[in-house]
Parts: C-alpha cells; sequence; structure tokens
C-alpha cells in the first residue's frame, strides 16, 4: 500500500464522517476497484487486517448507497478479491514447494504456523478434505497453516480454488455482517466503522489471548 493510497482513504473516511459524501457512482468508480486491491494485496502479504477494510466498506456501504446492493456489492467484490489474492499466494507457493531451493514466499508461511498449528491442519485436511478451508477462513490467524497443509499435500491448484471459492464466499459475508451491526448502531458512519473495526481487531486478537491464558 502506497502512501497516497493511504492518504485517499484517509480522505475518504474523513469525508464520510463529515457528511460530505460524493455521488454514488463516484464511490462505485473509486471505491470498489480500491477495496479490491487491498483485499487481494493483503491476502498475499497477510499482516493487512482485510476483514477490517470489508467491515468498514460495508458500514460505508451501508449508509450511502441502496440497500442491501452496496452491501453485497462490498461482499462480492472482497470475496473475488481474497479468492483472487488465495490463488496467487497458492502458486507461488507451489513454486516453493516444487522448486530444490525453496522459496522465500513458502519459508514466509512456514515461519506464520506453528508445528502445533500445522498438525492440527493436515489432521484436518486428511478428514474434510478441501472444505476445511471455508473454517480456515472464518477461524482468526487460521487461513496459513490450512494453506500450507495443502501445499505440503501437493494439492492440485484447482482443486485448492474449488474449496477456497465458498472460504471466501463465507469470510466476505461475515466481515460484511460485522459492518452492516456497526452500520445500524449509529447514524454517523464514522462511527460504525468504529465499531467494526474494534469488532475485528478483537477478533483478530482472540487467539493469541486464549494462547497466552494457556500458557499462564
Amino acid at each position: 500500500m502506497t502512501l497516497r493510497d493511504l492518504t485517499a482513504v484517509a480522505v475518504a473516511a474523513a469525508a464520510a464522517g463529515a457528511g460530505q459524501v460524493p455521488p454514488e457512482t463516484t464511490q462505485r468508480a473509486v471505491g470498489y476497484p480500491a477495496l479490491f486491491v487491498l483485499v487481494a494485496v493483503g491476502a498475499l502479504v497477510p499482516v493487512i487486517p482485510t476483514g477490517a477494510l470489508v467491515s468498514s466498506a460495508a458500514v460505508v456501504a451501508f449508509h450511502h448507497q441502496s440497500p442491501p446492493y452496496g452491501v453485497l456489492l462490498v461482499v462480492a467484490v472482497s470475496a473475488l478479491a481474497a479468492f483472487a489474492g488465495d490463488l496467487a499466494l497458492y502458486w507461488l507457493g507451489q513454486r516453493g514447494v516444487r522448486s530444490r531451493n525453496g522459496s522465500r514466499r513458502l519459508e514466509a508461511l512456514r515461519a506464520r504456523a506453528t508445528p502445533e498449528r500445522l498438525e492440527q491442519a493436515q489432521t484436518k485436511l486428511d478428514e474434510h478434505g478441501v472444505m476445511v478451508l471455508v473454517l480456515s477462513r472464518l477461524v482468526p490467524a487460521g487461513r496459513i497453516p490450512v494453506m500450507l497443509a495443502c501445499l505440503l499435500a501437493e494439492l492440485p491448484l484447482r482443486r485448492f480454488a474449488r474449496g477456497d471459492g465458498p472460504a471466501c464466499l463465507a469470510w466476505a459475508a461475515t466481515y460484511g455482517l460485522i459492518g452492516i451491526l456497526g452500520g445500524s448502531l449509529f447514524s454517523e458512519p464514522w462511527k460504525g466503522v468504529a465499531v467494526a473495526i474494534a469488532l475485528t481487531l478483537l477478533i483478530s486478537a482472540a487467539p493469541a489471548v486464549r494462547r497466552r491464558l494457556r500458557r499462564s
């Protein structure tokens, strides 16, 4: 994400909070392509809080576009972007698995999956097949271990895509609903965005908090 992108997002958020919202056609022409790019990049670089992006976009769509079409379009664009990003990441991972020298992308995936979580993901993959991808997308920090398990099992890209498509749709719909919840609680869009972001960050932090409580 460039400084120009961050500036554009900040200006749009400030305009929404002040009630100065651009026409709906302008939002579609600028907002949806930007959402697609950010979510797709977030799928490739698993440090960007893409769930918060989707929820925030859903809040804005809930308030300023024709319901329910605006929110449905946010969900559709986000699901397609997540799917594209996942396929690109999986393809890069396949290249690393097949390479004798490995790859930086594969090593980065390994670094984000503890041996315990990887073993659990491999067990679930053996038991449920690629449909385990749906659950992995909904569980915070669950996507990478399952994707790595699929790579190590050498699942073809086409088979991975069959499970990842429904997973991305379920993920986008879930965070879209969080956005609707945040948007319905307040009349001011910026308050709804703040609540949606807080909820998504709380969900993302839950696994780490649970692990710390177990250790203590």
